[in-house]
């Protein structure tokens, strides 16, 4: 590689976009696909709702605490090094994921595949980033998030059609042709890369202690163990404390002296909270409650991304020209109106009438929340510092996802085998929409209050107005 880096218009500069987008298309498929699958997965392998939270806690568990970690690893060690080390990991687990007799070694296969996530997803956009040369830059990054939505849009579709064609275990054992594919072109036309300016000792401290923090949070949530849960929370505040002292923290707390990037990352928080709740328990209530085999579950929830994929560029203009905050307060209220429709959705209920208004109106929420709330996170801080803020709001992010799949259920009265009695889980649902509801109003309380000014968004990176949320969409799975 150049100095001035790779053009894009080359073979070598579009296969390092090929490679970065399917590498990061791998853990988006796979949020999509497990959620669509996790019916028929309970079935098979007899767990109750107990198990399905671990089955995608697990994941997002591994994910959130180490996503920080592996994009220091990959500036210190070689981006593309990590990145073909997470992929070979992830297709790894994944193989353990599709052969597991049993729940419980399907939740410990997810954790794993956890881990390989974290390897691979940081170094997706740093090989784009290192690589293509800056005048490509953008139109690169442009293509990487496109395309990455595209991946999510037919996420449930292919998961779906893989469950009733094949099996639940398809959805897992997909990941191995395509992981062999990206380590194969990666290690043929990716250039290696590292942060120059990358120095100190990583903070393994820090990794330790907040995925001690979560474990315990997750756990406590989940099994309803008060033990756990005030360990969890003295963890975060031990956590806290090593971030502070530390020289090299995960989590530099001189970002949060912003204003704005600490108000985004509340409104982050609350709503990705929402969020991970909805994508949870809709494709659930959708086949238990009303009945869809996992393909029509997957088509049902499709207008939410294309909608996405046709407005969050407008939505992103439109914040760069009037600011975050207004789009940050009408983006939860409207998404909060979709929850509340969704109080329609149950046995016996019509697509037309009671589930497309109710996934229609959130997908305008979205639309219109998402682009500027990544906006306001990058455009809080400094150009040289918009990736450790993009990875904090994204370790954010996906922590708030693995809390609510944890808390909701028993929250909402939802356990057992509950899923069995379309009537008793249809309520829980309800019950959950409601409280999800309330999520996205303080979301939208937080940033009317919070956000102020026009909002510099000058430091976002062209690629701030295609961004697609975590949980599908950015689902964390």
């Amino acid at each position: 590689m150049t100095a001035e880096g790779i053009a894009l218009s080359s073979a070598r500069g579009r296969w390092i976009v090929a490679t970065t987008v399917l590498g990061s298309a791998l853990a988006m498929l796979d949020a999509t696909v497990v959620n669509i699958a996790l019916p028929a997965t309970g079935r098979d392998l007899g767990a109750g709702v107990t198990g399905l939270q671990w089955t995608l806690s697990g994941y997002t568990l591994a994910l959130a605490s180490l996503i920080l970690l592996g994009g220091s690893l990959g500036d210190r060690l070689g981006r593309r090094r990590v990145f073909i080390w997470g992929t070979v990991w992830f297709a790894a687990a994944s193989v353990l994921c599709g052969l597991a007799p049993n729940i419980e070694v399907l939740i410990a296969a997810r954790l794993l595949q956890g881990v390989g996530a974290a390897l691979l997803t940081p170094g997706s956009l740093a090989l784009i980033s290192a690589s293509i040369k800056a005048e490509d830059r953008g139109a690169a990054i442009g293509l990487w998030s496109g395309l990455g939505g595209v991946a999510s849009a037919i996420g449930p579709l292919l998961g779906g059609w893989l469950v009733d064609a094949v099996g639940w275990r398809a959805v897992f054992l997909i990941n191995i042709p395509l992981a062999v594919v990206v380590v194969s072109v990666a290690a043929k036309h990716v250039p290696e890369s590292r942060d120059p300016h990358a120095s100190g000792r990583l903070d393994v401290p820090g990794a330790v202690t907040v995925a001690a923090a979560l474990g315990l949070l997750t756990y406590g949530l989940i099994e309803s163990h008060t033990v756990a849960l005030v360990l969890g929370v003295v963890a975060v505040g031990v956590f806290v404390v090593i971030e502070r002292r530390s020289h090299d923290p995960l989590v530099p707390p001189s970002l949060f002296a912003s204003r704005v990037f600490l108000a985004a990352n509340l409104v982050t928080f609350t709503v990705y909270a929402a969020l991970g709740g909805v994508f949870f328990l809709l494709v659930l209530q959708l086949q238990f409650a009303v009945g869809y085999s996992p393909i029509a579950a997957g088509v049902s929830t499709l207008p939410i991304t294309a909608l996405m994929l046709v407005l969050s560029a407008r939505a992103g203009r439109v914040a760069g020209r009037i600011g975050p905050r207004i789009p940050m307060t009408v983006g939860p209220l409207l998404s909060a109106l979709g929850l509340l429709l969704m109080l329609r959705i149950g046995p016996g209920s019509s697509y037309v009438a009671d589930i497309l208004p109710a996934v229609v109106v959130f997908g305008l929420g979205l639309s219109a929340l998402v682009a500027p709330l990544t906006a306001a996170v990058l455009g809080a801080v400094s150009t040289d510092r918009a990736g450790i803020a993009s990875g904090v709001n994204n370790a954010v992010a996906r922590t708030s996802q693995l809390l609510a799949v944890a808390a909701l259920p028993a929250l909402a009265g939802i356990a057992g085998s509950d899923y069995s009695a379309p009537e008793v889980f249809s309520a829980g649902f309800h019950t959950a929409m409601l409280l999800c509801a309330g999520l996205l109003l303080i979301g939208a309380v937080i940033a009317a209050v919070l956000i102020r000014g026009t909002g510099d968004t000058s430091n976002c990176p062209p690629h701030c107005d295609m961004a697609s949320p975590p949980m599908a969409p950015r689902q964390g799975a």
